[in-house]
């Protein structure tokens, strides 16, 4: 059986794929992967070939002038071109495709499925993005929601206005150019009949009763064996337990290092900064800082009093796998509402807004670093599930060995 994943998105959109695809190809599967040049070096490592489509993320996201609301219709358009251009031959005589990532890549994505007739599915790492009557949905960019309306019914609508006013255009030029009949509704398009929810159902449960069929199958977890490097055991071995501060592949605000660096010396801590896309550095060379590039998050946030960043799926995760108390600096997207779990679940603090002060991060951190919260942190870290990945692939090699023909005698 084979499998095609397809993302356009930046490493914590691709690592829960890596994680699917060794579990894929632990069941006899074989995998490859259609996502941004950024990944390939991940992908080598774990011997999945891959695909490159579209521009690479860091260029998009760090390039000189990011892009802007008024960038949307022309970036979903080249997304949408470069997965028909691309996917259709890499799904050549594929059995499934596994679709995330940016919206209108999905929505691509998932239209070369069609014509090729074969299984997709579209899988989020947040319920935020999946319709339901238990939160509001997220504006698209460029595309705000009216300040005075708050029926969950009515929103709802707006934002499949917003699909179809953004991405249809694009999309339905793209499907009539290879026989296929225009959509309507490109959200619904998107989603499909049972999208998945590939999140902790304790970090970020889906709520019934919904109109949309969800299949919740924990989060997709690779293990990472991986040693810390020599000289930062070194550094965690030489005092107490350090803070960590990352951002992943974030923009970080202004002056963020010299931030976070002074409201961790202010709690009486060690700093470990970790560079990031963001190219955080440290603010001078006293010995109490230590900075790390691309390290195995899974080992080191065991080693470390609480976790500074931005909020992303991934870092939520490894964070509360490893009971670490977390402090969340959300900027965009999903990222609030990690913070607001992290809040409520009492494993840390969610800062408010996305541009701290060294007094208002020394305040969150001030709530992480309490006993009570590490308790709450270390209780929770044994509820995290760890075979996401596993029920999936099970989950989607089942669907399609059910749709395929008999084989005659």
């Amino acid at each position: 059986m084979r499998v095609l994943l397809s993302t356009y998105d930046s490493r914590g959109g691709v690592e829960p794929l890596v994680g699917l695809a060794v579990q894929l190809r632990a069941l006899g599967a074989e995998v490859q992967m259609c996502a941004p040049s950024d990944c390939a070096d991940r992908l080598a490592e774990v011997g999945v070939p891959l695909v490159p489509v579209g521009q690479p993320v860091r260029q998009l996201v760090h390039g000189a002038t990011p892009p802007s609301a008024a960038d949307v219709p022309r970036l979903a358009a080249e997304l949408i071109t470069a997965q028909f251009d691309k996917l259709a031959a890499a799904a050549e005589g594929c059995d499934a495709l596994v679709a995330s990532g940016l919206m209108p890549a999905v929505a691509g994505a998932r239209s070369v499925a069609e014509k090729l007739g074969i299984r997709s599915v579209f899988v989020s790492y947040c319920p935020i993005f999946l319709p339901s009557p238990h939160h509001q949905p997220q504006p698209l960019p460029g595309r705000p929601f009216p300040p005075d309306v708050t029926d969950h019914r009515v929103l709802n609508e707006l934002e499949v206005q917003s699909y179809n006013a953004l991405f249809g255009a694009a999309l339905n030029t793209q499907r009539a150019s290879i026989g296929l009949p225009p959509v309507d509704d490109v959200r619904a398009h998107i989603l499909g009949d049972q999208p998945w929810l590939a999140a902790d159902p304790i970090l970020a449960p889906w709520q019934e009763p919904a109109d949309l069929d969800v299949a919740q199958t924990g989060a997709w977890i690779l293990p990472d064996e991986r040693p810390l490097p020599a000289e930062l055991q070194a550094f965690l071995d030489a005092g107490t337990p350090p803070v960590y501060v990352g951002f992943g592949s974030m923009r970080a605000p202004k002056d963020f290092a010299r931030v976070a660096i002074e409201a961790i010396r202010a709690q009486g801590r060690r700093a470990l900064v970790s560079r990031g896309w963001a190219d955080l550095a440290l603010i001078d060379d006293q010995e109490d800082c230590f900075a790390v590039g691309e390290v195995n998050q899974q080992a080191l946030f065991g080693r470390v009093a609480a976790v500074v960043h931005h909020g992303g799926a991934g870092t939520t995760t490894t964070a509360a796998r490893a009971g670490a108390p977390q402090v969340v600096v959300p900027q965009i997207g999903d990222q609030p509402y990690w913070a607001g779990r992290v809040a409520e679940l009492g494993i840390g603090a969610a800062h408010d807004g996305p541009t701290p002060t060294a007094e208002s991060l020394s305040a969150a951190l001030s709530t992480a670093l309490t006993g009570s919260t590490r308790a709450r942190a270390t209780a929770m870290a044994s509820t995290i599930r760890t075979d996401g990945a596993t029920v999936a692939a099970t989950l989607l090699l089942d669907a399609v060995s059910r749709e395929r023909p008999p084989v005659s005698a």
